[in-house]
Protein backbone atom coordinates (compact mmCIF):
# COMPACT_ATOMS: atom_id res chain seq x y z
CA UNK A 1 0.00 0.00 0.00
CA UNK A 2 2.80 2.44 0.87
CA UNK A 3 4.63 1.67 -2.40
CA UNK A 4 1.40 2.30 -4.28
CA UNK A 5 0.90 5.62 -2.52
CA UNK A 6 4.35 6.85 -3.47
CA UNK A 7 3.98 5.79 -7.10
CA UNK A 8 0.52 7.34 -7.32
CA UNK A 9 1.91 10.65 -6.14
CA UNK A 10 4.70 10.64 -8.72
CA UNK A 11 2.86 9.08 -11.65
CA UNK A 12 1.13 12.12 -13.07
CA UNK A 13 1.36 13.40 -16.62
CA UNK A 14 3.85 16.15 -17.36
CA UNK A 15 3.37 19.24 -19.46
CA UNK A 16 5.69 21.70 -21.18
CA UNK A 17 6.84 24.67 -19.14
CA UNK A 18 9.06 27.66 -19.67
CA UNK A 19 11.68 26.58 -17.11
CA UNK A 20 15.15 25.46 -18.20
CA UNK A 21 15.65 21.66 -18.12
CA UNK A 22 15.51 20.32 -14.57
CA UNK A 23 16.00 16.64 -15.41
CA UNK A 24 15.94 14.10 -18.18
CA UNK A 25 13.10 11.61 -17.50
CA UNK A 26 9.71 11.75 -19.21
CA UNK A 27 6.53 11.45 -17.17
CA UNK A 28 4.78 9.69 -15.72
CA UNK A 29 6.86 8.01 -13.05
CA UNK A 30 9.50 10.69 -12.56
CA UNK A 31 10.18 12.92 -9.54
CA UNK A 32 10.10 16.67 -8.85
CA UNK A 33 7.07 17.12 -11.10
CA UNK A 34 5.54 19.82 -8.93
CA UNK A 35 7.38 23.11 -9.38
CA UNK A 36 6.36 26.43 -7.83
CA UNK A 37 7.61 29.86 -8.83
CA UNK A 38 6.16 33.10 -10.19
CA UNK A 39 4.90 31.40 -13.37
CA UNK A 40 4.18 27.74 -12.45
CA UNK A 41 1.98 26.87 -9.47
CA UNK A 42 2.27 30.42 -8.13
CA UNK A 43 0.87 29.90 -4.62
CA UNK A 44 1.61 30.85 -0.99
CA UNK A 45 3.60 34.05 -1.54
CA UNK A 46 6.68 32.61 -3.32
CA UNK A 47 9.73 34.75 -4.01
CA UNK A 48 9.97 35.52 -7.73
CA UNK A 49 13.74 35.04 -7.54
CA UNK A 50 13.42 31.47 -6.27
CA UNK A 51 12.04 28.17 -7.53
CA UNK A 52 10.62 25.41 -5.37
CA UNK A 53 10.34 21.75 -6.43
CA UNK A 54 8.00 19.48 -4.46
CA UNK A 55 8.20 15.72 -3.95
CA UNK A 56 5.23 14.12 -2.15
CA UNK A 57 6.15 10.92 -0.31
CA UNK A 58 4.96 8.24 2.11
CA UNK A 59 7.34 6.73 4.68
CA UNK A 60 6.65 3.78 6.91
CA UNK A 61 8.95 2.47 9.67
CA UNK A 62 12.30 1.49 8.18
CA UNK A 63 11.62 3.27 4.87
CA UNK A 64 13.84 6.01 3.48
CA UNK A 65 14.41 8.25 0.47
CA UNK A 66 17.97 8.53 -0.86
CA UNK A 67 18.88 11.70 -2.76
CA UNK A 68 21.86 12.01 -5.11
CA UNK A 69 22.53 15.54 -6.32
CA UNK A 70 24.91 18.30 -7.30
CA UNK A 71 25.25 21.62 -5.50
CA UNK A 72 23.66 24.25 -7.78
CA UNK A 73 25.39 27.40 -8.95
CA UNK A 74 23.15 29.75 -6.99
CA UNK A 75 22.93 32.07 -3.99
CA UNK A 76 21.08 29.57 -1.77
CA UNK A 77 19.88 25.99 -1.78
CA UNK A 78 18.10 23.85 0.82
CA UNK A 79 16.17 20.63 1.45
CA UNK A 80 13.02 21.01 3.54
CA UNK A 81 10.42 18.48 4.71
CA UNK A 82 6.81 19.22 5.66
CA UNK A 83 3.97 17.29 7.24
CA UNK A 84 0.34 17.13 6.18
CA UNK A 85 -0.27 20.47 7.93
CA UNK A 86 2.30 22.03 5.52
CA UNK A 87 4.46 23.07 8.48
CA UNK A 88 8.21 22.42 8.66
CA UNK A 89 9.42 19.04 9.86
CA UNK A 90 13.14 19.49 9.18
CA UNK A 91 15.61 21.53 7.12
CA UNK A 92 19.03 20.70 5.71
CA UNK A 93 20.59 23.91 4.43
CA UNK A 94 23.25 24.18 1.73
CA UNK A 95 26.17 24.90 4.07
CA UNK A 96 25.14 22.00 6.34
CA UNK A 97 25.32 19.36 3.59
CA UNK A 98 28.49 17.27 3.64
CA UNK A 99 29.83 16.84 0.09
CA UNK A 100 30.83 13.49 -1.35
CA UNK A 101 34.46 12.42 -0.99
CA UNK A 102 36.56 14.45 -3.42
CA UNK A 103 33.84 17.10 -3.85
CA UNK A 104 33.55 20.63 -2.49
CA UNK A 105 30.54 22.36 -0.96
CA UNK A 106 30.66 25.92 -2.44
CA UNK A 107 28.23 27.15 0.23
CA UNK A 108 30.43 26.13 3.16
CA UNK A 109 33.52 28.18 2.27
CA UNK A 110 34.22 31.27 0.12
CA UNK A 111 35.60 29.44 -2.91
CA UNK A 112 35.23 29.86 -6.64
CA UNK A 113 32.44 27.64 -7.97
CA UNK A 114 33.98 24.21 -8.71
CA UNK A 115 32.92 22.25 -11.80
CA UNK A 116 29.72 20.26 -11.38
CA UNK A 117 31.65 16.99 -11.20
CA UNK A 118 33.40 18.28 -8.07
CA UNK A 119 30.34 19.36 -6.11
CA UNK A 120 28.21 16.23 -5.65
CA UNK A 121 26.34 15.20 -2.49
CA UNK A 122 24.01 12.54 -1.08
CA UNK A 123 21.31 12.88 1.58
CA UNK A 124 18.63 10.65 3.08
CA UNK A 125 15.07 11.39 4.23
CA UNK A 126 14.21 9.13 7.19
CA UNK A 127 10.92 8.72 9.06
CA UNK A 128 12.40 9.20 12.53
CA UNK A 129 15.17 11.16 14.22
CA UNK A 130 17.72 12.51 11.72
CA UNK A 131 21.46 13.07 12.09
CA UNK A 132 22.35 16.17 10.08
CA UNK A 133 26.05 15.31 10.28
CA UNK A 134 25.21 12.27 8.13
CA UNK A 135 23.09 14.36 5.72
CA UNK A 136 19.87 12.94 7.14
CA UNK A 137 16.63 14.88 7.21
CA UNK A 138 13.54 13.90 9.16
CA UNK A 139 10.47 13.23 7.01
CA UNK A 140 7.63 12.60 9.52
CA UNK A 141 6.82 14.97 12.44
CA UNK A 142 8.10 13.80 15.82
CA UNK A 143 4.62 14.18 17.29
CA UNK A 144 3.11 11.98 14.61
CA UNK A 145 0.19 12.64 12.27
CA UNK A 146 -2.77 10.71 10.88
CA UNK A 147 -0.93 9.43 7.79
CA UNK A 148 2.84 8.86 7.28
CA UNK A 149 3.06 11.21 4.31
CA UNK A 150 4.86 14.46 3.68
CA UNK A 151 6.45 16.80 1.18
CA UNK A 152 10.12 17.34 0.38
CA UNK A 153 10.96 20.72 -1.15
CA UNK A 154 14.16 21.71 -2.93
CA UNK A 155 14.61 25.49 -2.86
CA UNK A 156 17.01 27.37 -5.11
CA UNK A 157 17.38 31.15 -4.86
CA UNK A 158 19.07 33.43 -7.40
CA UNK A 159 20.73 30.94 -9.75
CA UNK A 160 23.89 32.29 -11.35
CA UNK A 161 22.24 31.82 -14.74
CA UNK A 162 18.78 33.43 -14.57
CA UNK A 163 17.66 31.15 -17.41
CA UNK A 164 18.38 28.02 -15.36
CA UNK A 165 16.21 28.06 -12.23
CA UNK A 166 17.74 24.75 -11.14
CA UNK A 167 21.19 26.32 -10.92
CA UNK A 168 22.70 24.71 -13.98
CA UNK A 169 22.46 21.13 -12.68
CA UNK A 170 19.75 18.44 -12.79
CA UNK A 171 17.56 18.03 -9.73
CA UNK A 172 18.52 15.15 -7.41
CA UNK A 173 18.00 11.55 -8.42
CA UNK A 174 15.77 9.75 -5.93
CA UNK A 175 15.74 6.16 -4.68
CA UNK A 176 12.78 5.13 -2.56
CA UNK A 177 13.50 2.31 -0.09
CA UNK A 178 9.95 1.20 0.64
CA UNK A 179 8.91 -2.03 2.33
CA UNK A 180 12.26 -3.63 1.54
CA UNK A 181 12.16 -2.59 -2.14
CA UNK A 182 14.49 -0.06 -3.76
CA UNK A 183 12.77 2.08 -6.40
CA UNK A 184 15.09 4.47 -8.31
CA UNK A 185 13.27 7.38 -9.94
CA UNK A 186 14.90 10.04 -12.12
CA UNK A 187 14.04 13.77 -12.13
CA UNK A 188 11.39 14.89 -14.61
CA UNK A 189 12.45 16.66 -17.75
CA UNK A 190 9.53 19.06 -17.29
CA UNK A 191 7.33 20.06 -14.35
CA UNK A 192 3.64 19.34 -13.98
CA UNK A 193 1.24 22.16 -13.09
CA UNK A 194 -2.07 20.67 -11.87
CA UNK A 195 -3.89 23.88 -12.79
CA UNK A 196 -3.26 23.09 -16.45
CA UNK A 197 -5.00 19.70 -16.30
CA UNK A 198 -8.29 18.01 -15.54
CA UNK A 199 -8.71 14.66 -13.82
CA UNK A 200 -8.80 13.42 -10.22
CA UNK A 201 -5.07 13.70 -9.45
CA UNK A 202 -4.79 17.25 -10.80
CA UNK A 203 -7.98 18.29 -9.02
CA UNK A 204 -6.82 16.76 -5.74
CA UNK A 205 -3.45 18.51 -5.89
CA UNK A 206 -5.06 21.85 -6.74
CA UNK A 207 -7.46 21.39 -3.83
CA UNK A 208 -4.62 20.67 -1.41
CA UNK A 209 -2.77 23.83 -2.34
CA UNK A 210 -5.78 26.13 -2.59
CA UNK A 211 -7.66 24.99 0.51
CA UNK A 212 -4.82 24.39 2.93
CA UNK A 213 -2.70 27.33 1.85
CA UNK A 214 -5.70 29.64 1.50
CA UNK A 215 -6.73 29.08 5.09
CA UNK A 216 -3.20 29.75 6.35
CA UNK A 217 -2.45 32.75 4.13
CA UNK A 218 -5.68 34.56 4.98
CA UNK A 219 -4.43 34.90 8.57
CA UNK A 220 -0.81 35.70 7.73
CA UNK A 221 -0.92 39.24 9.15
CA UNK A 222 -2.49 40.38 12.43
CA UNK A 223 -6.16 41.36 12.23
CA UNK A 224 -5.37 44.90 13.36
CA UNK A 225 -2.57 45.44 10.83
CA UNK A 226 -2.57 48.91 9.28
CA UNK A 227 -1.96 49.69 5.64
CA UNK A 228 1.47 50.97 4.61
CA UNK A 229 3.00 49.76 7.90
CA UNK A 230 5.32 46.76 8.10
CA UNK A 231 4.62 44.37 10.96
CA UNK A 232 5.58 40.87 11.98
CA UNK A 233 3.23 38.19 10.60
CA UNK A 234 0.67 36.62 12.89
CA UNK A 235 1.75 33.22 11.57
CA UNK A 236 3.49 31.51 8.66
CA UNK A 237 2.15 28.09 9.66
CA UNK A 238 0.72 26.05 6.81
CA UNK A 239 2.56 28.02 4.14
CA UNK A 240 5.54 25.70 3.56
CA UNK A 241 7.67 28.15 5.59
CA UNK A 242 11.43 28.32 5.12
CA UNK A 243 13.14 28.57 8.50
CA UNK A 244 16.09 30.40 6.96
CA UNK A 245 13.83 33.29 5.92
CA UNK A 246 11.87 35.65 8.14
CA UNK A 247 9.41 38.22 6.87
CA UNK A 248 7.65 41.41 7.79
CA UNK A 249 4.69 42.55 5.73
CA UNK A 250 2.46 45.49 4.98
CA UNK A 251 -1.06 45.65 3.59
CA UNK A 252 -1.70 47.83 0.55
CA UNK A 253 -4.84 48.82 -1.35
CA UNK A 254 -5.06 50.62 -4.66
CA UNK A 255 -6.48 54.05 -5.39
CA UNK A 256 -6.14 55.69 -8.80
CA UNK A 257 -3.22 58.09 -8.91
CA UNK A 258 -1.74 56.79 -5.65
CA UNK A 259 1.43 54.74 -5.19
CA UNK A 260 3.18 53.19 -2.20
CA UNK A 261 6.72 54.36 -1.37
CA UNK A 262 8.97 52.14 0.80
CA UNK A 263 12.39 53.23 2.03
CA UNK A 264 15.01 51.62 4.25
CA UNK A 265 18.72 50.97 4.61
CA UNK A 266 19.97 48.14 2.40
CA UNK A 267 21.88 45.29 4.08
CA UNK A 268 24.99 44.01 2.36
CA UNK A 269 24.87 40.62 0.63
CA UNK A 270 27.07 38.29 -1.46
CA UNK A 271 26.29 39.27 -5.05
CA UNK A 272 26.55 35.83 -6.62
CA UNK A 273 25.34 37.12 -9.99
CA UNK A 274 28.46 39.30 -10.03
CA UNK A 275 30.72 36.35 -9.18
CA UNK A 276 30.87 36.71 -5.41
CA UNK A 277 30.77 33.35 -3.53
CA UNK A 278 27.57 32.70 -1.53
CA UNK A 279 29.75 32.12 1.56
CA UNK A 280 31.66 35.40 1.16
CA UNK A 281 32.57 36.69 4.65
CA UNK A 282 31.50 40.00 6.09
CA UNK A 283 28.07 40.28 4.46
CA UNK A 284 25.04 41.08 6.60
CA UNK A 285 22.46 38.80 4.94
CA UNK A 286 22.70 35.89 2.54
CA UNK A 287 19.72 37.34 0.64
CA UNK A 288 16.95 39.89 0.93
CA UNK A 289 14.08 41.00 -1.28
CA UNK A 290 10.90 43.07 -1.41
CA UNK A 291 7.94 41.16 -2.89
CA UNK A 292 4.45 42.34 -3.77
CA UNK A 293 1.66 39.75 -3.62
CA UNK A 294 -2.08 39.37 -4.12
CA UNK A 295 -3.82 38.79 -0.78
CA UNK A 296 -6.43 36.51 -2.33
CA UNK A 297 -6.28 32.79 -3.04
CA UNK A 298 -4.00 31.22 -4.20
CA UNK A 299 -1.89 34.09 -2.80
CA UNK A 300 0.44 34.51 -5.81
CA UNK A 301 3.46 36.76 -6.02
CA UNK A 302 3.07 39.66 -8.46
CA UNK A 303 6.66 40.87 -8.57
CA UNK A 304 9.82 41.00 -6.46
CA UNK A 305 12.89 43.19 -6.37
CA UNK A 306 15.85 41.11 -5.20
CA UNK A 307 18.83 42.67 -3.45
CA UNK A 308 21.02 42.57 -6.56
CA UNK A 309 18.26 44.15 -8.70
CA UNK A 310 17.51 46.99 -6.27
CA UNK A 311 18.87 50.49 -6.79
CA UNK A 312 20.83 51.79 -3.81
CA UNK A 313 21.49 55.51 -3.31
CA UNK A 314 24.69 57.18 -2.14
CA UNK A 315 23.58 56.88 1.50
CA UNK A 316 23.08 53.11 1.20
CA UNK A 317 19.27 53.21 1.12
CA UNK A 318 16.72 51.65 -1.23
CA UNK A 319 13.50 53.39 -2.24
CA UNK A 320 10.77 51.26 -3.79
CA UNK A 321 7.67 52.55 -5.49
CA UNK A 322 4.79 50.08 -5.87
CA UNK A 323 2.77 51.47 -8.76
CA UNK A 324 0.24 50.58 -11.42
CA UNK A 325 1.53 51.35 -14.94
CA UNK A 326 -1.21 53.91 -15.45
CA UNK A 327 0.13 55.89 -12.51
CA UNK A 328 3.92 55.50 -12.70
CA UNK A 329 6.35 53.49 -14.80
CA UNK A 330 10.03 52.71 -14.46
CA UNK A 331 10.70 54.75 -17.59
CA UNK A 332 9.25 57.84 -15.92
CA UNK A 333 11.80 57.64 -13.11
CA UNK A 334 14.72 56.37 -15.17
CA UNK A 335 18.00 57.81 -13.95
CA UNK A 336 16.73 58.10 -10.37
CA UNK A 337 17.47 55.89 -7.37
CA UNK A 338 13.91 54.51 -7.39
CA UNK A 339 13.10 50.85 -7.96
CA UNK A 340 9.58 50.37 -9.32
CA UNK A 341 7.63 47.25 -8.35
CA UNK A 342 4.49 46.62 -10.47
CA UNK A 343 1.15 46.78 -8.69
CA UNK A 344 -0.53 44.08 -10.76
CA UNK A 345 -4.30 43.78 -10.45
CA UNK A 346 -5.81 46.93 -8.97
CA UNK A 347 -9.01 45.17 -7.90
CA UNK A 348 -7.63 42.93 -5.11
CA UNK A 349 -5.92 43.71 -1.77
CA UNK A 350 -2.13 43.42 -1.60
CA UNK A 351 0.54 42.48 0.88
CA UNK A 352 4.19 43.38 0.39
CA UNK A 353 6.88 41.37 2.21
CA UNK A 354 10.49 42.16 3.12
CA UNK A 355 12.52 38.92 3.39
CA UNK A 356 15.68 38.57 5.47
CA UNK A 357 17.69 35.37 4.94
CA UNK A 358 20.42 34.09 7.27
CA UNK A 359 21.70 37.21 9.03
CA UNK A 360 25.29 37.34 10.21
CA UNK A 361 25.84 37.41 13.96
CA UNK A 362 26.80 41.08 13.76
CA UNK A 363 23.68 42.03 11.81
CA UNK A 364 21.30 39.80 13.75
CA UNK A 365 20.18 42.41 16.34
CA UNK A 366 18.71 44.61 13.56
CA UNK A 367 17.31 41.73 11.51
CA UNK A 368 13.73 40.55 11.08
CA UNK A 369 14.84 37.34 12.80
CA UNK A 370 15.71 39.17 16.03
CA UNK A 371 12.46 41.14 16.00
CA UNK A 372 10.43 37.94 15.81
CA UNK A 373 12.56 35.97 18.26
CA UNK A 374 12.35 38.78 20.84
CA UNK A 375 8.72 39.67 19.98
CA UNK A 376 9.65 43.32 19.48
CA UNK A 377 8.21 45.94 17.15
CA UNK A 378 10.39 45.84 14.03
CA UNK A 379 9.94 49.59 13.61
CA UNK A 380 12.04 49.97 16.77
CA UNK A 381 14.38 46.99 16.74
CA UNK A 382 15.45 47.19 13.08
CA UNK A 383 16.59 50.81 13.23
CA UNK A 384 17.41 52.22 9.78
CA UNK A 385 16.87 48.77 8.20
CA UNK A 386 13.14 48.95 8.92
CA UNK A 387 11.20 49.67 5.68
CA UNK A 388 9.16 52.83 6.23
CA UNK A 389 6.17 52.90 3.91
CA UNK A 390 3.74 55.63 2.96
CA UNK A 391 1.12 56.30 0.34
CA UNK A 392 1.87 59.16 -2.01
CA UNK A 393 0.50 60.82 -5.11
CA UNK A 394 2.15 59.50 -8.24
CA UNK A 395 2.32 63.07 -9.48
CA UNK A 396 4.29 64.06 -6.37
CA UNK A 397 6.84 61.30 -7.02
CA UNK A 398 7.22 62.36 -10.65
CA UNK A 399 7.52 66.09 -10.03
CA UNK A 400 8.92 66.53 -6.51
CA UNK A 401 10.62 63.20 -5.85
CA UNK A 402 10.07 60.58 -3.19
CA UNK A 403 11.36 62.93 -0.49
CA UNK A 404 8.16 64.97 -0.71
CA UNK A 405 6.15 61.87 0.20
CA UNK A 406 7.61 61.80 3.73
CA UNK A 407 7.09 65.48 4.60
Amino acid sequence: MVVGAVLAMTAVGSAPASAAPQGYAPGPGCVWQLMSNSTDLNVAFPDANATYWVLPYALGPGDSIRLSGTFPAARYFSLNTYGTDLDTVDTLRDNQIRPDAGSINPFAAPVAMPPASKRTWHATVVPGAADHSRNEIRGIPAGGQNAPVGFLIVRIYVPDDPNSPNGGVPLPNVTFSIGGQKIPVAPCAQPFNPRDHDGPIAQALTGVFDDAIGNAASASLPGNAKEATFVNPASTSGLFPNGDNKYIGSLLNYRPGRVAVIRGKAPSFPDSRAGQPPAAPGEQLRYWSMCQNDKVTPYPVVACAADHATRIDADGYYTYVVAAPGDLTAAQVAGSDLTVIPWGSTTVPKVVFLRNMLPSSEFYPTSVQASQANKTDPASSMGPYYPRATYCSAETVRTAGWQACYR
